[in-house]
């Protein structure tokens, strides 16, 4: 009997290296890799180019029910689409990064991207990576991990990430104070948040990557999720290219 697709959760706080970590291991693995934050932002945006208020839970219940998103996966990653329109670009602006955040704490608009994450990962082997995955969007996930590190570490990580592409040289104090500054709200709204707040899963893997290299946290987690498949995968020849 063909097993069951293997889906993979990751949660963990803004800055903590989930959207690389889980772009690799899908890469690496075959996997799709299902962005939640990407797909928050993509609601985001849409509430600010209709004039629709990221703190009016009513007004962006309705803004739901006429919004269609979509991830597709491709050679370069993931490409966005909101209402058939590839978005992928303009979402990762720091407005937009900070807006998903807001409307991220109603629970109608919660619920409602819930059950689209349900329906992208039906059927198929994923890795899913947000704030939630691994309690509410897929609780039953075969392998759940959070990722963490200290708010230093992830504001310094915040900063390398974004500044360069900005042209300037050596360390902006400025811009890495409001890096910090947006990352302890951010941490804020997250973990105190009435629906769904940030936590690991009781059965997560923990990973504190405050003094830990990249490479080390994929191959770690490689290591855990073929250990797996090897585990669970006998018969299934979808898994067979994988493994060898």
């Amino acid at each position: 009997m063909t097993r069951r697709a293997c889906i993979i959760a990751i949660d963990g706080p803004a800055g903590a290296g989930k959207s690389t970590v889980a772009k690799h291991i899908a890469a690496h693995f075959g996997f799709l890799n299902l962005e939640t934050g990407a797909m928050y932002r993509a609601f985001a945006l849409k509430a600010l180019e209709t004039g629709v208020d990221v703190d009016d839970a009513a007004a962006l219940e309705r803004l739901a029910a006429e919004t269609a998103i979509r991830l597709e996966a491709g050679v370069g990653g993931n490409r966005v689409l909101l209402d058939g329109e590839d978005v992928t670009v303009r979402i990762r602006t720091a407005e937009v990064t900070q807006a998903a955040s807001r409307v991220s704490v109603h629970p109608a608009v919660r619920a409602w991207m819930v059950g689209l994450q349900r329906a992208l990962g039906d059927g198929a082997h994923v890795v899913m990576e947000g704030r939630d995955i691994g309690t509410v969007v897929f609780p039953h996930a075969d392998l759940k991990f959070f990722l963490d590190a200290s708010p230093e570490a992830r504001s310094q990580r915040r900063y390398e990430q974004t500044e360069p592409a900005n042209g300037k040289d050596g360390v902006d104090a400025a811009a890495a104070e409001r890096i910090a500054q947006e990352l302890r709200e951010r941490d804020a709204r997250d973990r105190n948040r009435a629906e769904s707040p940030l936590r690991a899963a009781e059965n997560a893997i923990v990973i504190d990557s405050t003094n830990m290299a990249l490479n080390e946290v994929l191959k770690f987690i490689e290591g855990q999720v073929e250990e797996h498949l090897r585990d669970c995968a006998s018969g299934d020849t979808r898994f067979a290219p994988i493994l060898n």
